[in-house]
């Protein structure tokens, strides 16, 4: 069978860092092909390559589809080919309607004014073939995150779509949406659309992908088919990370201590509803030296519980009381938060965790400008010593402590915040999704720092949308509902059966 994408001896070098190495990677006509590999391994760039965003002439190597030798300029260039690439961070106008941003840059005109008619009547057709009944003028603000993923798709349909890339197209989603969208890439593959999937959840891999090749460093290790029989994730994790990983998470022997913080009665008011209460009633508290999980659906209010929290930064009528070692602490500013010893890291790294356009050195020391400066004057050669030991400590892969963050992998971004977070010296770490978009090596790290942060007697509040996670980690799990909690398990006792259970029967 002729390969509709053939890419060879790719090669892509960034000042300092050799990004791909003789990267080789073939695609069939009317696959699901996902290619995996751990974070920083060259996924991201090598489909950058092909789409054009790094343009012919910036790499070294021959890109084939369908056939014929291509030589993309741009991402207008790869789209008019067919191929189309959806981006992790969804690139959609939130106050733009679904026809509006599905058509953004490929409008429907005629004697260059819109046709609206026309407009309407193929976003209809296209939202019927993702499964979405809302109407074409809806706005995409009003949509959850789950069908605005389905709307880029839509938007790629659009374009009369060749080759579709899917950048981990679910990792912001929960199971039942997820399962939603892996359905309906099979249902493309059954009308010969092609697909790439790049993505850190093997259990979705192994249900869709016909063949699977693993990036390690930049080269490509191997290229494995689904179709001549069951690929074990155990294989595909020990060509990801060039060991075997038999225990996804690090043991742990619990030494839990004396009671570490409280809170108690907290109740919290929608910002953008005034008259909607988000956050009922919520009780919960955490020991020194465990690690306490939050489970629940999408939207069940963990999220917002943990960012009124850290400074009020989400809500508005917040009350209830926050004790740290039995003494009440002020927790109505982000300052006074993290002074009184709290420290939270975001779901959103890339908006809320790090400023992308600095480098890593900043990003580390911003919120404990205190412990870099002398008389109110930050110390440069200090700030650059706490850097390169959280370089170190946190296994952050870079060119230089004065790298942007932009330029960083998934997985190097998060041990950046983390290692913010740490150096301001916290008594209660909050994690929401601490390893969304990581790979199973670098989740493996986060696992042992989080670990470690325990053995210290810290305490540790992890909120994950990934139940065997939470499992895996925990010491005790509280259940959320709609704002809620509906009950807590201690870790020994739990199940992925009892927690849903919890939650659907409220």
């Amino acid at each position: 069978m002729q390969p509709i994408l053939e890419m060879r001896g790719i090669v892509k070098t960034f000042p300092g860092v050799r990004a791909l190495s003789d990267v080789n990677l073939t695609v069939l006509p009317g696959e699901i092909h996902a290619l995996v590999g751990e974070n920083g391994a060259g996924k991201s760039t090598l489909m950058k390559v092909l789409s054009g965003v790094y343009p012919a002439g910036s790499y070294e190597g021959d890109i084939l589809f369908e056939g014929e030798v291509r030589a993309f300029r741009d991402l207008g260039d790869s789209e008019a080919a067919g191929i189309v690439i959806i981006h992790q961070e969804l690139a959609l106008v939130p106050l733009l309607s679904i026809a509006e941003n599905i058509f953004l840059g490929n409008e429907v005109a005629r004697g260059g004014v819109i046709d609206w008619e026309e407009t309407f009547s193929r976003t209809d057709g296209l939202l019927k073939k993702v499964g979405l009944t809302e109407r074409p003028t809806t706005l995409v603000t009003n949509l959850g995150v789950g069908k605005q993923q389905l709307v880029e798709i839509a938007k790629a349909l659009a374009k009369k779509v060749k080759l579709l890339i899917l950048d981990e197209p679910t990792a912001s989603l929960q199971e039942t949406d997820s399962a939603k969208l892996l359905d309906l890439l099979l249902e493309f593959k059954a009308q010969g659309i092609t697909s790439i999937l790049i993505s850190h959840k093997l259990n979705e891999i192994g249900r869709v992908a016909d063949r699977i090749t693993v990036l390690r460093d930049g080269a490509t290790v191997s290229t494995l088919d689904a179709r001549a029989g069951e690929v074990s994730e155990d294989r595909i994790i020990r060509d990801m990370v060039g060991r075997p990983m038999s225990d996804r998470y690090p043991p742990r022997e619990p030494k839990i201590g004396e009671m570490l913080f409280e809170l108690e009665g907290w109740s919290v008011f929608d910002q953008i509803h005034p008259d909607r209460q988000a956050i009922r009633d919520a009780s919960l508290d955490v020991r020194a030296g465990e690690i306490v999980g939050i489970a629940g659906l999408m939207g069940s209010g963990r999220t917002e519980l943990a960012m009124s929290l850290f400074g009020r930064s989400w809500g508005h009528g917040i009350t209830g009381t926050a004790r740290l070692r039995g003494r009440e602490i002020d927790v109505s500013t982000v300052g006074r938060a993290v002074d009184a010893g709290l420290a939270y890291v975001t779901e959103d790294r890339k908006s809320l965790g790090l400023i992308l356009e600095d480098h890593i050195v900043h990003n580390i020391t911003l919120a404990n400008l205190a412990g870099v400066s002398r008389y109110g004057v930050i110390d440069g050669h200090e700030e650059r010593k706490v850097a390169m030991d959280y370089r170190a400590r946190m296994n952050i892969r870079c060119a230089s402590v004065f790298q942007k963050t932009v330029n960083l992998s998934g997985g190097n971004q998060q041990k950046v915040v983390l290692s913010k977070w740490l150096f301001s010296g916290p008594e209660v770490l909050i994690l929401d999704e601490p390893t969304r978009g990581i790979d199973v090596g670098a989740k493996y790290e986060i696992y042992t720092l989080i670990n470690a942060l325990a053995e210290a007697g810290k305490g540790v509040i992890m909120i994950s949308s990934e139940m065997p996670e939470l499992l895996g980690m925990c010491d005790r799990i509280y259940v959320m509902k709609e704002g809620a909690f509906v009950g807590q398990l201690p870790g020994a006792e739990a199940s992925q059966e009892r927690i849903m259970r919890m939650i659907v029967n409220g």
